[in-house]
Formats: structure tokens, sequence, C-alpha cells
């Protein structure tokens, strides 16, 4: 198979896949709304590096050991598992502001609260240990991407789509703080946090159930 028709196959199942929401949107919308875009961005930049880690051990054959071996990707579910549960516990304790006038004060201190590497660290993990992005690419290096497609090639693959994700993360943040949208969700913030973190337990004990069927 030719380099393009590849690559806009692959592109295209990319767009699909990181377009849908999940574990790595959820994160995105809870940062922009709580800390504001740097915060927001920074998580998005630590999802797209995350993308690397997938395609590193789908080009070296770590995926194929992952995929032989049960009890690695049940081990790797329940890890992902208790970090989501985490995360969506500390959402569900989100408070409302006092006064909504304190909004912009509010929501200064809050940036102040998460550093731009913890935020990096979280899009990071949240993103590596989704077992769904790692069936994500070991289907794509195993079915989609021909075995006789150059290993130049593939990498090239792996980079679009490491700056693709960070890309379109980025630009979630970006529209999620835009002006009237970033006051909306300020005042209403609190709710968007919990809301997000019922979903994160809700993946999370996805996680769990399927790990054990």
């Amino acid at each position: 198979m030719s380099f393009w028709p590849e690559f806009f196959i692959i592109a295209s199942v990319h767009l699909m896949a990181v377009a849908s929401p999940g574990p790595d949107f959820a994160i995105v919308l809870r940062y922009a709304v709580r800390y504001g875009i740097k915060v927001a961005l920074a998580a998005s930049i630590g999802i797209g590096c995350a993308i690397l880690l997938h395609v590193a051990y789908s080009l070296i054959g770590i995926g194929v050991l992952i995929k032989t071996t049960p009890w690695l990707f049940r081990l790797l579910s329940l890890i992902a598992a208790v970090y989501l549960a985490y995360i969506g516990i500390q959402a569900l304790r989100a408070t409302a502001t006092d006064n909504i006038n304190n909004i912009a004060t509010d929501h200064g201190l809050n940036q102040a609260s998460l550093s731009l590497k913890k935020a990096f660290i979280a899009g990071f993990i949240t993103n590596g240990l989704n077992p769904k992005a790692t069936l994500f690419f070991l289907s794509l290096f195993a079915v989609v991407i021909s075995a006789s497609t150059p290993f130049e090639y593939k990498l090239i693959y792996g980079l679009y789509m490491a700056l693709a994700t960070a890309a379109w993360f980025s630009f979630l943040s970006v529209i999620l703080t835009r002006s009237k949208v970033r006051n909306f969700l300020l005042a209403k913030g609190y709710w968007f946090d919990r809301a997000m973190g019922l979903l994160l337990l809700a993946l999370a004990i996805h996680l769990i159930i399927s790990s054990f069927t």
C-alpha cells in the first residue's frame, strides 16, 4: 500500500477515535472549566505525548506482549480504573462559588492550585493508561497499517497522530475557555465538575467490570 492512501485511512480512523467522548475529553473539559486555558492546554499536550507511548510499544512489539498476556492487560486496566476513580472523586467534591461576582477571583485561585506540570502528567497518564487507546493502537498497527509499510512511514503516522491529538484537545481547550463559554462554565462549572466526576467513575467501574469478564 502506498503512503498517502494508507495515511488518509489512518487519519480518518484516528479522527473518529479522538473525537469520541472518553477520559481524555472528560479531563480536558474539567480542567478548562475549573482551572483555565493554560492548565487545559498542558493536559492536552500531555495527552498528545502519551500517543507516542502507544506508538512506541506498537512499533517495538511490546503491544503483542500486552495483547497476548491477559493478566498484564488486566493489571493495566485496573491501574487505569483506580486513577480515573481518583480523579472522579476529586471532581465530585467540587463546590459552588459563594458569589457570582467573585467568579473571576475564584478562577484565578483555581489556576494557581494546579501546576502546568501536574496537568501535563495527568493528561499523559489518563491517555497512557487508557485500555481503549491501547486496543486502538494495537488494532491500528496490526490491521490497518500493512506489515510491509516501512518503519519510517509508521513513525510518521505515529508523530502525526500525537500532534493531531494534541491539536484537537488544544482546540477544545480554546473553545471551552472563550469569553462567553468561559463565563457560563465558570458560573456553573461545579456542576460540570460533578458531571465529569460521575462520568470518570462510570468509566472506572466499566474498566473494572470488563477486566473480569
